[in-house]
C-alpha cells in the first residue's frame, strides 16, 4: 500500500515538473518572438485587404446588388419552329452600386450606378439570327445619377435615369414584371419577323427574302417597341416631391427637349395593397435618339409629339387575388412623313389578373393571365430591300397603321431561401397592318400576318 502511494506521488511530481517546463518553454518562445508575431499577423491582414473590394470613401454607404435572369425560349411563327437560350429582357441581368451619406439633419446625398448585361437579347433575335446582333448584347448603361434629398423639400436627381414616365405603364404589386410584363410586350420575342399567309416574310414576294428586313412584332409598336405613354431612361434633371399620404409628384426635363410630369401613389387600406401612377410628356426628339421617348420623325427640326400613360395594380392581401391595368396613347405630328392616310395616334391597353399564395413551404406561387390590345399609327421606318445592284424592283413599304393582340398565361414560383423565382410562360401573338407600298413590287393594303406562339421557361436569382 505504501509502495503504491509512493509510485503515484512520483508520477504526480513528474507531471507537475513537465507542466512547469511546458509553460516555461511557451513563455520563452513568446519572449523570443517579440513583435514578430504581430508583424506576421499585420502582413497577412494587408494581403487580404489588397485582394478585397472596399469603399474608397468610408463616409458614403456602398450597397452592391443585382440579379441574373436567363431563360429558354421556344417559338413557332407558323412556318418555322426553334428554341434558344436568352437573357430575359423583361428584367435583364444587371448589377448596381448605390448608397448615400448624411449631409446634415434631414439632408443626404446619394448615387445610383447600374449596368445591364445581355448574353443574347430576348427582344432582338429573329429567325435568321438566334443571338441578335453584337450591338444588341453585352453591357449597357441603365443608370448613372447622383441626388440630393431633403425630408421636407424632396429630392433632385442629375444624370441618366428614368423620369416621370419610366415604368408608369408597368406598375405591378405581384412582381410578375420581372419575368413577363403585361404592357411592355416587346421584351419576349419582339424581334421575330412576321410572315404573310403564304408563309413568306413581309418584306418580299420571293422565298429568298430573309427575316432581317421584314416587319417584326416590336416594329409595329410605336416604331421603336415601347408602348405609348411609357417613358425611357435618359440624361435629365428630375425633381420628386416628398411623399404626402402615399402620393409623390415628379417633374423632369432633359435632352433637347423632353419634359414630363407625373403622379404616383402607393399604400394599403381595407385589406388592399394599391400602387398607381400617371404621367404626361412632350418631346421634340426624333427616332434613333436616347430621349425619354421619341417621335416618329427622323428630322430634329420636324419632331414633335406628346403622350399620356398610366397604370394601377391592386391586390387583396388575404386571398392574394390581384389585377393590373395599364393604358396609354401617343400623338405624333408626322411632319416629315406626310403620307396620305397615315394614322398619327398610337394607343394601347393591357390587363393582368392572377392569384399569389404561399401554397408550399418553398415560397409564394403566382398564377396569372394577360391580355394586350394595341392600335398603332404610322412609322417612319421602311421595310424590305432597296433597288438591287442589277436594277431589280424596290420592295420597300411603310406601316400606315397596325393592330396587335397578345394573350399570355404564366406561373411563377418563389424559392425564398435562394432569392430565386422559377417561371414558365406561354404567349400568343396576332398582328395585322395597313401597308403603303413605295416600290413597284411592294405590298399594298391590309396584311394579316400569321400568328406567333412562344413558350418561355427560366429563372431569376437576386443578390
Amino acid at each position: 500500500m505504501t509502495g503504491g502511494f509512493k509510485m503515484a506521488a512520483g508520477r504526480l511530481s513528474l507531471l507537475t515538473a513537465a507542466g512547469f517546463l511546458l509553460v516555461g518553454g511557451m513563455s520563452a518562445q513568446a519572449a523570443d518572438l517579440g513583435g514578430n508575431c504581430c508583424a506576421d499577423l499585420e502582413e497577412r491582414i494587408a494581403e487580404l485587404e489588397a485582394t478585397t473590394a472596399r469603399k474608397g470613401n468610408r463616409k458614403v454607404k456602398l450597397e452592391v446588388s443585382g440579379h441574373v435572369n436567363e431563360a429558354v425560349i421556344f417559338w413557332d411563327d407558323s412556318v418555322e419552329q426553334n428554341v434558344g437560350v436568352y437573357t430575359n429582357d423583361a428584367s435583364r441581368t444587371r448589377f448596381r452600386f448605390k448608397g448615400d451619406a448624411k449631409i446634415a439633419d434631414g439632408w443626404k446625398a446619394g448615387y445610383l450606378l447600374e449596368i445591364g448585361i445581355r448574353s443574347a437579347n430576348s427582344k432582338r433575335f429573329d429567325q435568321d439570327n438566334d443571338n441578335a446582333s453584337a450591338s444588341d448584347n453585352g453591357f449597357d448603361l441603365r443608370h448613372s445619377v447622383w441626388y440630393i434629398d431633403s425630408k421636407t423639400l424632396g429630392r433632385v436627381w442629375v444624370g441618366q435615369t428614368g423620369g416621370a414616365g419610366e415604368s408608369v405603364t408597368e406598375i405591378n404589386v405581384a412582381g410578375t414584371g420581372d419575368v413577363e410584363k403585361y404592357s411592355d410586350v416587346e421584351d419576349l420575342g419582339g424581334g421575330l419577323a412576321l410572315r404573310q399567309a403564304n408563309g413568306l416574310y413581309s418584306n418580299n414576294s420571293t422565298a429568298v427574302a430573309g427575316a432581317g428586313n421584314a416587319i417584326t412584332i416590336r416594329r409595329l409598336i410605336r416604331d421603336g417597341g415601347d408602348q405609348p405613354g411609357e417613358g425611357r431612361r435618359h440624361n435629365l434633371v428630375r425633381y420628386d416631391t416628398p411623399e404626402i399620404a402615399g402620393f409623390t409628384a415628379t417633374a423632369n426635363w432633359g435632352e433637347d427637349d423632353t419634359w414630363e410630369l407625373g403622379l404616383r401613389y402607393k399604400g394599403e387600406f381595407a385589406g388592399l395593397k394599391v400602387a398607381a401612377g400617371i404621367a404626361y410628356g412632350e418631346t421634340t426628339e426624333p427616332q434613333s435618339t436616347t430621349a425619354g421617348f421619341q417621335c416618329t420623325s427622323t428630322s430634329v427640326d420636324d419632331a414633335s409629339c406628346s403622350q399620356l400613360g398610366g397604370s394601377i395594380s391592386v391586390m387583396h392581401e388575404a386571398t392574394g387575388l390581384y389585377v393590373n391595368f395599364a393604358a396609354g396613347y401617343m400623338e405624333d405630328d408626322f411632319i416629315d412623313v406626310q403620307v396620305a392616310g397615315a394614322d398619327d395616334r398610337s394607343q394601347f391597353w393591357a390587363l393582368e389578373a392572377g392569384i399569389q399564395q404561399k401554397w408550399i413551404p418553398l415560397g409564394k406561387t403566382t398564377i396569372f393571365g394577360q391580355y394586350y390590345d394595341y392600335d398603332g399609327g404610322s412609322t417612319a421606318r421602311t421595310f424590305g430591300a432597296d433597288l438591287t445592284a442589277s436594277g431589280g424592283p424596290d420592295t420597300r413599304h411603310r406601316v400606315m397603321e397596325s393592330e396587335l393582340n397578345i394573350y399570355s398565361l404564366g406561373v411563377m414560383q418563389s424559392l425564398d431561401n435562394a432569392g430565386m423565382h422559377l417561371y414558365a410562360l406561354y404567349r400568343h401573338v396576332e398582328a395585322d397592318a395597313n401597308v403603303d407600298g413605295i416600290g413597284a413590287d411592294a405590298i399594298d393594303g391590309k396584311v394579316s400576318f400569321e400568328d406567333v406562339d412562344l413558350f418561355i421557361t427560366g429563372a431569376i436569382i437576386k443578390f
